[in-house]
This record gives structure tokens, C-alpha cells and sequence, in this order.
């Protein structure tokens, strides 16, 4: 008998895998049948719902004994082409610049594996036609340049925080070498690990998107109109982006502060419309949504307030002082909390209130999974030697060989410690770091995404632990001060970008494994994919910041300025620990609450303008499954593929604007804005404004009733 089962947020932190309840059930009733062994709950940052593929495919294969893959290993349809190859790093480099500018503007990234995998079968199909497996090795190249991308922007442009050395490593060749290392190593270290979570564990580990691109390409004949929602949405993503960008009509942000003089002084609540922060809230949903949004009510509304109140009697400037305005140019003295505006309370204080959390509840999602952890390395170790090149005949058990995957492992580590103009040569405990923390994290990542996806998967706080753990290390041999900041910050670069392509590995993997891929081709080219997507990220993230200054209001790069916050403060000792606990102990009170931090901590540190248009997404995605049921949308359904096309179309409209600027002829599209000022200026443009934000609100929210399975 086939059973039947859907992934629901349950919360940051939970996600359950239920059997929906039959409509002749209660709810109790449907508990009580519910098969004990299919449930789990595992811990998540940000939400990651399951899709068809999982309750097709993996439940498929779990009844079953014997596991046999759509296409058997007897039959070797076409797979490894150049067609594929071609058009896998051609996605590579589009979802790959889309995914800096997302990773900068917000902090947060989401997987792209399912949207490549639906418009593979569409532009394969007018090519010509194709197989399941090209259709495949399309998905898997291209994702990779998309996981590479999201553990670039976290961690690298940080480079420009750690004064007064580290702004000179941050060029095209250290953001491509640091890519190119930690994405390949990221493939090399998942290799061995294949037979023990994909294999051995099949029936265990879900692989929530692993699955749901598998379901995606068996049904491969109805890509068109899987298709078609992307598309839409990347259409209507580049359209509501340009009207605020581009063509300057409407205000790119709604803006409100309580006068500083007022009761309930600097209380702030802003909201950036641009399409690409809705289409993040409605992917991972209205649970996860809105506790990251009640971190960004706690920083702006409660603390911001309560640090202004206070601060109206403190008469002497209050540390620690922001170097960005130390002075008050109408005094010339240092700022006062009194003088400050709430966006300088917030870089001079609020934000290591929420470094502390993230911090915290970094660490404690890290110890929560530490069984999970131990099990991992240790079966990573035991079938490091047999996982691959175990002389397998049968096509779909082919790996790389293992002294490719250690040979490759060893040169990427000697690389490192050799390499000229990098701020790691001639340290090779650096190297050593690298190869311990990768492998370590590698597997937790490979294991964690088979529980909770890719999306979910909490990579700042891996980075965050392999950063405190290096520079313990170096403070411990006395290697302190300004510059060995960018050694760390390189150590943990390449550990965060290996286990953020590692995760999107082992999901490909999955697909692979239902589908009936050949892994070796598969890890073939995602390596292609880490190599031909190193350049293009490297090259918008240094454009972006040529033309807005990483770190500005435009491109923040949040992940980024935290990881430099956290270096300079145990390298130079002089983190401000008070503020730094307080956020601590934020995270420990929500812990003991019952409450998953990681979240609501990630929301803190962020700016409300951030989280509070992802909290309207996911206000969205609520509204339709109340309407439609909460089982009506999925990760192949039409909200999420409508939603991912607005991320991808507001990002690579905000990579235009960024062309346009750059190349000062912005001014053409933006004397169309001019001609109509009452779009964008005072009280009528704040209404237009938001009237424009609401519309695609109800845009987005019939797309997503749409049925396209």
C-alpha cells in the first residue's frame, strides 16, 4: 500500500513530515494512523516545504524493497552532451549573478534546483527534444553555480571590513580562487560520502529537493507548463523591479521613524517593495517568515526605542562609537545617543545585539545536531575508502575515483597554502584548518539538506563555528591583531562555500539516484559547474561593489559585515561583549521558550526592511493555503516556481540597474520617473508605492492558485 506524505512547517526549527488527513478523518484520527517511522523533525533556518517529489519517488522507493531507479542501469540513454553541459553553465551564470545580488541585498539565498530543472525541460524541448537524463545533468551543473554563489557573498566581501589588509585581497582573483577551491572541494568530499546518505539511506534521509526535481523530470512532459510560471514570474519580478529601479516611477522603499522627540522615540518600521524579498517570504513560508520578522520587530520597535529612551539622559558618548560618524558634525564632538538617527543606533549598537544572537543560536542549532554530527563523520570516515571507485560496474553506481577525490582534496589544500597574492600562503595550518573544518562540515551540511533541503540548510552558523574556532586557534598561538583577520576569514570562506555545495551536491545526487543518473557524469559536472560559475560571481560581486560600495544601503552584504564583526572582535579583542550577550541570551531565552532561534536571530540582524516585505511573502503563501489547502502548493507548485522567478527577475533587474549606474546612463530610464514626481514624492507617492507593493501581492497570489501538475 502506498502512503502518502507532505512536509509542513512546523516552525524555526521543525520540519514534520505528516500524511495528510483524509477528508472522512479527524485530525486526531489521522495522527494516530500516521506511520511512526515516516515522521521526523530536524531543525531549519528557513523553512523548507517538500514537493511532490518526495511523496511520489522517495516514498515509491521506501515500499519497495528492491529500488529501482526510472531509468535502469541496463539502459544508457544520451546524458553527459554538449547540449547539456552547455546550458547547465549557461543557468550556472544566470542564477549564479542572481543569487549575489540576492545573497548581498538580503542575506538569505534559496535553493535554484527546482526552477532549473522545470526551464531545462522547456528550453531542451524547443532544442530538439532531450533525455531525462540531459535534463538532469542541466539541473545539476547549474545549481552548482548558484550554491557557490551563496557561500561567496557570506563570507568574502567581509574582506572589505578587516582594515587595513584585507580591502587588498578582495579582487577577482582571490573571490575566483576561493570559489573555485571551496566549490571543489565541496564535490570531492560529498563523493565518498554518496553510498553512505544517498544509498545506504535512502528511505531516511528525504532530500526534500533532491526529490522534487526527480518528480519535476519524470514528468518532464508537462515542463512547458511548469515552465510558463517561471518564466511569468521572472517577467513580473524584472517589471516591478524597473518600475522603482530603473524607471525610477515608484519609491523603491517605504520609510517611518517616530520623531526623536517623541514617547516612543525611533521606533522604525520600513519596507523594501522590491518583488524578489516576496518571492523569499512566500518560498519559505509564513511560520519561518514571521519569526524572522519578529527578530526585526525586537531590534527596531522594542530595542531601538528602549536604547533612545535611555539614551535621552546619557550626556557623554556611550561605547562602543561607530568610526563611520564618531563626530557630530554640528558639535564636533562624538555622537550623543540623543543625536543619533535610528539607522546609527542600530550599525553603532542593535546590530551586536544581533550579532550575539546569531552567534548563539548558531551555536546551539550546531549542538542540537550533534549526534548528528558525530554519526556523520564517522560514517564519512569508515566509507571514505570504499564510498568510491570501488571498481562498481553497474552505470549508476560509478563514482569518481578516490584517489582523484583525495589527490584533488590534498592539491586544493597545498593550493591554498602555496598559492601567491593570497592571504593564506606560507601558513599551512590554514591548509590544515581548511581539510579538517571542510570535511567535518561537508558532511553535516550533506547530512542536514537530506532532512530539512538545501534552503534550510545553516550555513552561517557552520561558518560562524569554523571562524570562532580559527581564531581561538590563532589567538591561543598568539596570532593576534589586524592581520591575520583575512587568514581566518579564508579558512572559513572556502569551509562555508564547500559546505554550501555540498549540500546542493548531495541533493543532485538524490535526483540523480531516483532518476537513474550516472554519478560520475554528475559530479563531473558540477565540478564544470564550479568552475565556469567562479568567474561571473566573482565579477558581480566586484561590479556591485564598484558601483554601490558593499556594505551601503543598496547591497549591505548583512552575512558578510557579521562574519568581519565577529574576526576583528576575538582578533583584536575588543568585541563589546556586553551588547554581544544581551543577544545571547536573547537566543538562550527563546531556546527555553521552546521557541528555534536561528530565525528570529538571522531577523535581528537584519534590517527591518528586509524582513518585513519577506514577512508579507509569506503572508501571501498563507493566505493560499487557507484558500486552497494547506497541501495545494509545494516546491513544484505554482507559487513557489511563480515566486522563484521573481527572485530571479528582481536580481538580475537590480544586476541592470547596477550596468546602468555603472556605466552613468542610468538618467535615460530615470527622466521617465522624473516627469511624473507625484509616483514617488511625498504622501502620493508613499500611497502609489504601496499600492504597487500590494499589487503584486495579489499577483503573486493568483499565480499561486493556478494548477500546473
Amino acid at each position: 500500500m502506498t502512503v502518502k506524505v507532505q512536509v509542513v512547517s512546523a516552525g524555526d526549527g521543525d520540519v514534520v513530515l505528516v500524511e495528510p488527513p483524509q477528508p472522512a478523518q479527524t485530525a486526531e484520527t489521522a495522527a494516530q494512523n500516521r506511520p511512526a517511522s515516516r515522521t521526523r523533525a530536524c531543525d531549519t533556518l528557513k523553512g523548507s516545504p517538500a514537493g511532490p517529489g518526495y511523496r511520489n519517488a522517495n516514498i515509491r522507493a521506501m515500499d519497495q524493497p528492491g529500488f529501482q531507479p526510472y531509468v535502469p542501469a541496463t539502459q544508457s540513454p544520451a546524458e553527459f552532451t554538449a547540449k547539456a553541459v552547455v546550458i547547465g553553465v549557461l543557468f550556472g551564470l544566470l542564477f549564479g549573478a542572481s543569487t549575489v545580488y540576492l545573497g548581498l541585498r538580503a542575506g538569505l539565498t534559496v535553493s535554484a534546483s527546482i526552477p532549473i530543472a522545470v526551464l531545462a525541460i522547456s528550453v531542451l524541448k524547443k532544442l530538439g527534444g532531450s533525455t531525462i537524463l540531459e535534463n538532469n545533468i542541466v539541473q545539476t551543473i547549474g545549481s552548482a553555480g548558484e550554491s557557490v554563489a551563496g557561500g561567496v557573498v557570506f563570507t568574502i566581501p567581509a574582506l572589505i571590513f578587516l582594515t587595513p589588509d584585507g580591502p587588498d585581497y578582495f579582487n577577482y582573483y582571490q573571490i575566483a580562487m576561493l570559489a573555485f577551491a571551496g566549490g571543489i572541494l565541496g564535490v570531492l568530499m560529498m563523493v565518498p560520502l554518496r553510498r553512505a546518505l544517498i544509498v545506504k539511506e535512502h528511505g531516511v534521509l528525504p532530500y526534500p529537493e533532491g526529490a522534487a526535481c526527480a518528480d519535476v523530470l519524470i514528468a518532464g512532459e508537462r515542463g512547458g507548463k511548469l515552465a510558463s510560471m517561471v518564466f511569468a514570474g521572472v517577467a513580473v519580478g524584472a517589471i516591478w523591479k524597473a518600475l522603482s529601479w530603473v524607471v525610477n516611477v515608484f519609491a523603491k522603499e517605504l520609510d517611518y521613524s517616530t520623531p526623536r522627540g517623541s514617547q516612543f522615540p525611533n521606533a522604525t518600521l520600513n519596507v523594501d517593495i522590491s518583488p524578489e524579498y516576496m518571492g523569499v517570504g512566500y518560498v519559505i513560508g509564513p511560520r519561518i517568515a514571521g519569526t524572522m520578522f519578529a527578530g526585526g520587530v525586537l531590534s527596531w520597535l522594542v530595542l531601538l526605542p528602549l536604547l533612545s529612551i535611555l539614551g535621552a539622559n546619557i550626556n557623554v558618548p556611550f561605547p562602543p562609537i561607530h568610526p563611520n560618524f564618531a563626530n557630530n558634525p554640528a558639535t564636533g564632538l562624538p555622537f550623543l545617543i540623543r543625536e543619533m538617527a535610528p539607522a546609527q543606533l542600530w550599525s553603532a549598537y542593535i546590530r551586536y545585539i544581533g550579532a550575539g544572537a546569531v552567534l548563539a543560536a548558531g551555536l546551539i542549532t550546531l549542538g542540537r545536531t550533534l549526534p548528528t554530527i558525530v554519526a556523520s563523520a564517522r560514517e564519512g570516515i569508515r566509507d571514505f575508502g570504499a564510498g568510491a571507485g570501488t571498481g562498481a560496474t553497474l552505470r549508476t553506481e560509478r563514482d569518481m575515483p578516490t584517489a582523484f577525490v583525495i589527490g584533488g582534496s590534498l592539491l586544493l589544500a597545498i593550493f591554498l597554502a602555496v598559492a601567491p597574492k593570497m592571504p593564506t600562503q606560507g601558513n599551512f595550518l590554514a591548509a590544515i584548518l581548511v581539510i579538517i573544518f571542510g570535511f567535518l562540515f561537508v558532511t553535516v551540511s550533506s547530512r542536514i539538506t537530506g532532512l530539512i533541503g538545501t534552503s534550510s540548510n545553516p550555513i552561517s552558523g557552520m561558518t560562524i563555528a569554523t571562524l570562532i574556532l580559527t581564531c581561538l586557534m590563532f589567538v591561543a598561538l598568539g596570532w593576534t591583531g589586524n592581520k591575520y583577520g583575512p587568514i581566518a576569514l579564508c579558512v572559513g570562506a572556502v569551509v562555508c562555500i564547500a559546505a554550501a555545495n555540498a549540500g546542493g551536491t548531495s541533493q543532485d545526487l538524490k535526483t540523480g539516484y531516483i532518476v537513474g543518473a550516472t554519478p560520475y557524469y554528475q559530479q563531473l559536472g558540477l565540478i564544470i559547474g564550479v568552475i565556469t560559475s567562479a568567474g561571473v560571481i566573482g565579477w558581480t560581486t566586484l561590479y556591485l561593489h564598484s558601483v554601490f560600495g558593499i556594505g551601503s544601503a543598496a547591497v549591505p552584504a548583512p552575512q558578510a559585515t557579521l562574519m568581519a564583526t565577529i574576526i576583528k572582535g576575538l582578533l583584536n579583542q575588543n568585541l563589546p561583549w556586553g551588547l554581544v550577550l544581551v543577544g545571547v541570551f536573547i537566543s538562550v531565552t527563546l531556546e527555553l521558550c521552546g521557541v528555534r532561534s536561528l530565525s528570529f536571530a538571522v531577523g535581528s540582524y537584519l534590517p527591518i526592511a528586509t524582513t518585513a516585505p519577506i514577512f508579507a511573502g509569506g503572508l501571501v503563501r498563507a493566505f493560499v493555503e487557507r484558500k486552497m489547502g494547506a497541501a495545494a502548493d509545494s516546491e513544484v507548485g505554482a507559487g513557489t516556481l511563480f515566486s522563484s522567478g521573481l527572485i530571479a527577475g528582481g536580481s538580475l533587474c537590480g544586476i541592470l540597474y547596477a550596468v546602468l549606474v555603472g556605466t552613468g546612463k542610468i538618467g535615460i530610464p530615470e527622466a521617465i520617473g522624473n516627469a511624473l514626481p507625484f509616483l514617488h514624492d511625498g504622501t502620493s507617492g508613499y500611497i502609489a508605492s504601496a499600492l504597487l507593493f500590494v499589487a503584486l501581492a495579489v499577483v503573486l497570489a493568483r499565480a499561486a492558485q493556478k494548477k500546473v501538475m
